[in-house]
């Protein structure tokens, strides 16, 4: 009977301190699981963060005209960029504003920046990795130009703290460029083997005391197409290049080019340069007008400086 007794005894108790044992094994199991599950949240809500971040940058980017004067360009980025970049990549974009992300022409201008992907580089910092989407006033894609952007976690924000503009994707192109001026020009496949011609545009002055004397004069570079000849002539693509100097005087109406009711059209500038459209350029119909005024509409033309 005694036997019966503490055989009953030690089993009661093994069965007690089991429940405990497992008790105590499942708590910490719950416990062991909380962290993870908090560093998967916090991981999650990182990207969010990022990737809301880089969007509003890129929604910004044509409020930025990079060739605006210095102190209306300085208030620009601080209105626009402030809060989203530190304050060393505002100022150093401010000594180069041309190779700094914003607007550098009328038309097209960046829209967006569509992701492509995201790579953490540690707990405080992203790579992110995509397009500058350059839109016409149609809203059509003009170009796409591939962006990559280093963001780091300072202070509990999130801040994108170096970027990286790359060339300008041209798929299925070829393009001119121009390093005496400072620009190139994407054309199609079919215009491999295109020719250069070089010519020269003048400017008759608007005082009738002077006539029609030519008062200013600048370089016209003509793009031809491969299968041009003197029998079949096809359309050139002429790009006039004035100073700034010279642009500000035509628009003030200092000089005028050609007999035409209405000037050159711009397609682009730099801080030296501005490169122009004659006004007219096809009023003859030659064969391949229409694909040249289609090569036109996608704003091929990206200034750069020297």
């Amino acid at each position: 009977m005694r036997k019966i007794l503490l055989f009953t005894l030690i089993l009661a108790l093994s069965v007690s301190i089991l429940g405990c044992t497992n008790a105590d094994y499942t708590d910490q199991m719950n416990k062991d699981e909380k962290p993870k599950q908090e560093i998967q949240n916090n991981a999650k809500s990182d990207e969010e963060l990022v990737k809301n971040l880089i969007e509003e940058f890129g929604s910004k980017l044509k409020m930025v005209s990079l060739l605006a004067p210095e102190d209306i360009l300085r208030k620009s980025m601080q209105d626009n960029y402030g809060g989203l970049v530190t304050q060393e990549l505002i100022e150093k974009w401010l000594q180069d504003p041309i190779n700094a992300p914003g607007r550098l022409t009328s038309s097209p201008w960046p829209d967006r920046i569509e992701i492509i992907s995201m790579e953490r580089l540690s707990q405080d910092s992203f790579k992110v990795e995509g397009v500058i989407a350059e839109i016409t006033a149609n809203e059509e894609i003009a170009a796409k130009r591939p962006i990559v952007l280093t963001v780091k976690k300072i202070n509990d924000k999130w801040l994108i703290v170096d970027v990286i503009l790359e060339p300008y994707d041209e798929n299925n192109s070829i393009s001119y460029k121009n390093t005496e001026y400072g620009f190139s020009f994407t054309l199609p496949e079919s215009w491999e083997g295109y020719k250069i011609i070089n010519d020269q545009w003048e400017g008759l002055s608007t005082n009738d005391s002077q006539g029609e004397k030519v008062v200013e004069k600048g370089p016209m570079i003509s793009i031809r197409h491969p299968k041009w000849t003197d029998e079949n002539p096809r359309q050139d693509i002429p790009i006039m290049i004035f100073t700034i100097k010279q642009w500000d005087l035509l628009q003030e109406g200092k000089f005028h080019i050609g007999a035409a009711p209405i000037g050159p059209r711009e397609l682009g500038r730099n801080s030296k340069y501005v490169f122009a459209l004659p006004a007219r350029y096809n009023y003859a119909f030659p064969e391949g007008y229409e694909e040249v005024e289609d090569i036109l509409k996608g704003s091929p033309l990206k200034p750069f400086e020297n």
